[in-house]
């Protein structure tokens, strides 16, 4: 069956006229489904019981449960575990910040990338999201915070570009004026450096800001921390950084993860510097979270600072990344290997 909430308001209209049904009936459930947000196909209050119970029976109906629920008590960040239909689970995290909220999603279920500082990976790809399980994390959040989603970070389990089809359509939807209608301009996709698919991005056009993973600052260091390194060269990725700056107009992110030792060096500092500097960018230090399956620490606060500083004294556009979340398993799958093992248990 066909998954009703990943159809766009036109493929929705054309199923509705095969169905016999008016054209306006599409403007009506697309209305519930996406500006609504509404957990069962009952709760649509102007649809015929006749034609509810059509879509009942020739299409899936997707409405993510919540499988756990844990709330900061420092700074009100929420860590959501999602059980989809097939008994897999994802991450979601709502942010408060001053600007707006910010929900955090996931794209896979799992991941295959193996970036060796994330929780993510550690038991590889189950499968991709549909875009109406990528939807549905904010809408579900949505709901049961009562609060407007304002900004969007696809940066949780998952590499967005390895399931790109599905995210190019998540991004059409939840952007568009028919829908919860969120500005591209508002929404952060992150990739560990698929060059092909960063290249394919760029032509889309489209008004999202593309944060890399970059982490390293030579293509040996970044081996050891991401395999993707082995298949693509960091100069090959600053390429495809600038064109797609060069196409789309907008500022390219680093994300840069601080391990204690292995990439928090004034070395490390200077060769960043000469990365960021022929782009227009802005990077964005994160302090690792230590996982119990490697080994790696995170720099102390101190070293920290004095590497944003070495970075603003060149010119470089930084910010270290504010933590939330930190007493409530906030990092990448981290909540879902813990529950995992609870089951296991």
């Amino acid at each position: 069956m066909k998954d009703l909430k990943s159809l766009t308001l036109t493929e929705l209209t054309n199923e509705l006229e095969l169905m016999g049904e008016p054209k306006f009936r599409a403007g009506q459930i697309y209305s519930w489904l996406h500006v609504h947000m509404v957990r069962s196909i009952d709760e649509m209050g102007n649809i015929p019981l006749k034609l509810k119970e059509k879509l009942k029976e020739n299409y899936e109906f997707t409405s993510l449960k919540v499988a756990r629920m844990q709330e900061s008590s420092i700074d009100s960040t929420r860590k959501y575990l999602f059980e989809l239909e097939d008994g897999n689970f994802v991450e979601s995290v709502f942010m408060k910040y001053k600007h707006g909220n910010s929900v955090c999603i996931s794209s896979q279920v799992g991941c295959r990338m193996g970036c060796k500082f994330c929780a993510s990976t550690l038991d590889g790809l189950e499968r991709n999201l549909k875009p109406s399980e990528m939807l549905d994390q904010i809408y579900a959040i949505s709901k049961d915070t009562g609060e407007r989603v304002s900004n969007i970070v696809v940066m949780g389990t998952g590499e967005p570009l390895d399931n790109y089809d599905n995210l190019l359509r998540f991004l059409d939807m939840i952007s568009n004026k028919d829908g919860l209608n969120i500005s591209q301009r508002n929404i952060t996709v992150s990739t560990c450096g698929l060059l092909p698919k960063i290249i394919e991005l760029s032509k889309e056009k489209l008004q999202i800001t593309l944060a890399l993973s970059l982490h390293a600052t030579t293509d040996e260091k970044r081996k050891n921390l991401m395999p993707i390194a082995n298949t693509y060269a960091i100069e090959d990725l600053m390429e495809a950084c600038s064109e797609y700056f060069n196409s789309t107009g907008r500022r390219i992110s680093f994300e840069y993860a601080l391990v204690k030792g292995v990439n928090d060096t004034d070395e490390d500092a200077r060769e960043l510097t000469s990365l960021a500097r022929p782009l227009n960018c802005h990077i964005n230090l994160i302090p690792v979270n230590p996982i119990k399956e490697r080994d790696f620490k995170r720099s102390s606060r101190d070293a920290i600072v004095a590497f944003k500083n070495k970075l603003e004294k060149n010119g470089i556009n930084v910010t270290i990344r504010r933590e939330l979340g930190a007493d409530i398993d906030g990092a990448c799958g981290q909540l879902r290997r813990r529950h995992a093992s609870t089951c296991a248990d």
